[in-house]
């Protein structure tokens, strides 16, 4: 089976998208679904941003599945114009209401606060208040135009046992030898 990378172009106008919960669904796009925000920083907060990334990888290494529920791809935080700027990009599986819901219930579930905290206007209920958090994202949300991907469509679970079948198959050979 050959795998042909592919490309997507996303409208500027959103009109034409259907309409979710919270607003226009966008498309699954070959590098599935996602987002991008990026908000200012709380003045004096940015070690403590610094400090939370510390804190979710040290979590994942207690618990590598706390955020399995998220179907996530990737994360990528960053830091940017001396620290005052803060981009969350997010790649998963699901469309953007389901995403946002889960990772409240997460959050909520865990006991556990959100990097977004330290960003200015994220509201303070947002634990209880999901519709607040959710515009919170979509008024700092930043569209992508164009998204790639050179496994398309690939969902995180059909990646993961790939590579288990892909370990599977090189230990097998190993020991053929």
């Amino acid at each position: 089976m050959e795998i042909i990378p592919q490309a997507t172009v996303i409208p500027k106008d959103t009109a034409q998208l259907p309409k979710g919960k919270y607003g226009p669904i966008f498309p699954k796009t070959p590098a599935c679904y996602g987002f991008t925000i990026i908000a200012n920083v709380k003045p004096g907060t940015a070690d403590t941003i610094r400090g939370y990334g510390f804190k979710l990888a040290k979590a994942l290494e207690s618990d590598p599945q706390l955020l399995a529920p998220l179907k996530l791809h990737y994360l990528r935080w960053v830091l940017f114009d001396n620290d005052t700027r803060f981009m969350y990009q997010g790649i998963f599986d699901t469309d953007f209401d389901k995403y946002t819901e889960d990772a409240v219930a997460l959050f909520r579930k865990a006991g556990v606060d959100t990097v977004f905290e330290n960003l200015e206007g994220f509201p303070a209920d947002w634990k209880t208040n999901t519709e607040a958090f959710i515009k919170f994202v979509r008024d700092h949300q930043c569209n992508s135009f164009l998204e790639y991907g050179e496994y398309p469509y690939a969902s995180s679970d059909e990646i993961k046992k790939a590579l288990k079948v892909k370990g599977a198959l090189s230990e097998m050979l190993e020991q053929m030898q």
